[in-house]
């Protein structure tokens, strides 16, 4: 696991710095109406999967900005080179990289960097999850009445926009408060460092979790759908998306699937 704790760091660090040398500086792309796209999100990933190719070049990749290796091979890394670049391009200093390594179809490695709080968030499979180097824990709180939760919008909010929002205002009634940061996998290494409690979000993709999973699990936590299962298959990873501290599980799944069968 050295090498490949090793190339994970030299790809945090090195995303990072660029993310910190363009920040407030460059214009941005539309993917989408609400998808944006700068040139520091193809900078970091060029970056990462060099790094990545030259330490371990038989290993196999999938990339956000439309970059993937599949051959069948051991070893996955996924790659979301800036997380929340609607923040970023705004400049709103909330972002991160994210890179997890998956290994036979399981979290092997993961970790988040948010440069702008020089936060590095690690975890590794077996060994906990640390942030600058310290472990961390999920939040001890036992009851939903008493969680702070975090929450986020997909891209086809100004289609669904009611759909998400009657889950803030049925959580609203339970909880302290809500937050919505912009960054899915900075909101989950939040939750592994105890910050927050629960987080639910529809309609992730696999960069945006894969790193965040293994942190949460490796401090206390869980990481499910909307039922309670696990997640399969990688590349499926984050359509539905639950992290709690493992002790408010079950009263979000009640909230979730009351509001989901409401809709269906």
């Amino acid at each position: 696991m050295e090498k490949e704790l090793s190339t994970l760091k030299q790809c945090l660090e090195g995303a990072g710095k660029i993310l910190k040398k363009h920040f407030r500086k460059i214009p941005y792309s539309l993917k989408g109406r609400a998808n944006l796209l700068t040139c520091a999100d193809l900078e970091s990933q060029k970056l990462v999967l060099g790094i990545i190719r030259k330490n371990f070049p038989m290993d196999d990749f999938l990339a956000e900005e439309n970059a993937a290796r599949e051959t069948g091979a051991e070893k996955l890394w996924i790659i979301d080179p800036l997380d929340g670049t609607t923040n970023y391009a705004h400049g709103f200093p909330a972002s991160c990289v994210s890179v997890g390594l998956v290994k036979n179809g399981k979290p092997f490695l993961g970790g988040v960097y948010d440069p702008f709080m020089e936060e590095m968030f690690i975890a590794a499979k077996g060994k906990g999850a640390r942030l600058n180097g310290k472990l961390i824990h999920v939040s001890k709180t036992k009851r939903l009445e008493d969680s702070l939760l975090l929450t986020g919008f997909p891209y086809d909010r100004a289609e669904n926009g009611a759909f998400y929002c009657a889950f803030i205002t049925e959580f609203l009634k339970i909880c302290h408060d809500i937050r919505r940061s912009g960054s899915a996998a900075r909101d989950m290494a939040w939750i592994a460092a105890g910050r927050a409690d629960g987080y639910w979000e529809h309609h992730l993709n696999p960069w945006d979790v894969s790193a965040g999973r293994l942190l949460v699990e490796e401090a206390g936590g869980t990481v499910t759908d909307f039922t309670g299962n696990q997640w399969g298959n990688p590349k499926d990873w984050g359509q539905q998306t639950l992290c709690t501290n493992n002790l408010i599980p079950a009263e979000m799944l009640t909230v979730l699937n009351q509001i989901g069968r409401r809709y269906d």
